[in-house]
This record gives C-alpha cells, sequence and structure tokens, in this order.
C-alpha cells in the first residue's frame, strides 16, 4: 500500500533505508535520519524549483503490518503532447524478492494512468537484475537508449 512521502516518515524510513547494498547500482550511500528529512521536504513541494516537473513520492508500506518496506518515487513532466511518470523504487533489502517493489510501483502507475500520464520510463543499472524485473513485470521494455550509464526502459 502507498501513502504520500512527508518530512516527517525520515524517522520511521532512515533505518529501513540504511543499506549500503541499496547503493550498489545507483551510488552514493545511505542518507541519515536528518538528510532524508530534508530531502522529503524539498520532495513535498510537489515540483521543480523551475516549474517544469511533478513531483510524487510516496512510502510502501507492508499490507499486513503497515510497516515501511520501500518508497516510490514519479517525475511528471510533458512532452510531445503526453505526459510522463519517470518511475523510480526502493525496498529494504530485507524484504526484496516478495514482489513489493512490483506491487508499489504497480499502484502508483495505476494511480498516474487516472491522473493522465499515458507513458512510463525507468532508468535501471544494466546489470541491476532485481529492477529489471520488476520492470518487465509492469511492461515497461528495455530499449537501447541509455541514460548516464542506466539502460532506459518504457512502457505505457
Amino acid at each position: 500500500m502507498l501513502e504520500p512521502l512527508r518530512p516527517e516518515h525520515a524517522r520511521e524510513l532512515a533505518p529501513v533505508l540504511d543499506d549500503d547494498a541499496l547503493h550498489a547500482f545507483t551510488g552514493g550511500e545511505p542518507a541519515s535520519e536528518a538528510e532524508l528529512r530534508a530531502r522529503y521536504a524539498r520532495q513535498a513541494e510537489g515540483q521543480s524549483p523551475d516549474g517544469a516537473q511533478g513531483w510524487l513520492n510516496w512510502v510502501a508500506r507492508d499490507r499486513a503490518t503497515r510497516a515501511p518496506v520501500g518508497t516510490v518515487q514519479a517525475t511528471i513532466s510533458d512532452a510531445d503532447g503526453r505526459r510522463s511518470a519517470e518511475l523510480a523504487w526502493v525496498v529494504a533489502t530485507t524484504r526484496q524478492g516478495e514482489g513489493l517493489a512490483t506491487e508499489a510501483a504497480g499502484a502508483a502507475m495505476d494511480w498516474l494512468r487516472e491522473h493522465g500520464v499515458t507513458r512510463f520510463v525507468a532508468h535501471i543499472h544494466p546489470d541491476h537484475a532485481a529492477s529489471a524485473a520488476v520492470a518487465r513485470r509492469l511492461a515497461l521494455v528495455a530499449t537501447e537508449e541509455r541514460h548516464e550509464g542506466e539502460v532506459r526502459w518504457v512502457g505505457s
């Protein structure tokens, strides 16, 4: 299940996301609670500083326990007469392999479709088999395009 991400979620998400393994393909390192709070505050503004992109972010929660398991992000833009969403998802390593990323990202896609999004994009490291599997289950297709070394996946 998804709920809109707010700065207050940093407290419960910091321990869930405090895992170097989550950065194996994306680089960087785990953020502190204070860093997450500041990031979530910026994201909660709902758009890029120039207003060109919309930002939607959600906490993904376990349906049974309501414990946070990760996040889903959508960056919305309009190009070529189409509303597009660039998706990103992260699920705690202890919960990977349960279908939670597919469920959470799929729920976000359903909501976004209801709100006019007709194209979806994800950028995935070419060696990140788990995220590629999620993308395939979401009916995204790998393209030959690369963005900062990552494969561009697209779907509608």
